[in-house]
């Protein structure tokens, strides 16, 4: 995972963008409405703690089967209880990655979403920081 982490700034918070009343048809197109039902913030679907969040862009396809791809923004948030199954940006000896969480019992591991990568069992003497739970994945279509 690369490290360009992005925190959210206050001026984009505030930010909005048309809601069109009508939904989009994924089958046959429909005649579009020409009003807007109100005004969408993206911020307040996609951010439940905004002092705790950040945003960071991942590097790899190590979690392609969780529909997360290399370039995307992941949404992360701190506040959040790293549990299990939770899918959870980390440093692992001071490296950042991106994987679903397992404990069980005493043991903690960290699994790829793709079947070409190993899973991680943290032994100990290894460094495992917690930064984050990632909530959404942002990726071009």
């Amino acid at each position: 995972m690369s490290a360009d982490i992005f925190k959210l700034d206050s001026e984009a918070r505030s930010r909005s963008l048309p809601l069109y009343l009508d939904r989009v048809a994924a089958g046959f197109p429909s005649p579009a409405d020409d009003y807007v039902e109100r005004r969408l913030d993206l911020n307040q679907h996609l951010i439940r703690h905004p002092e705790a969040s950040f945003f960071v862009r991942v590097k790899g396809d190590s979690m392609r089967g969780a529909g997360i791809h290399p370039g995307d923004l992941l949404v992360v948030d701190r506040a959040l209880e790293a549990a299990d199954g939770r899918v959870v940006v980390v440093a692992l000896d001071g490296e950042l990655t991106v994987k679903r969480l397992r404990l069980c019992g005493d043991e903690v591991s960290l699994h790829p979403e793709n079947p070409a990568y190993p899973v991680i069992r943290i032994k100990e003497g290894r460094e495992l920081l917690v930064w984050g739970v990632a909530t959404y994945a942002i990726h071009a279509l």
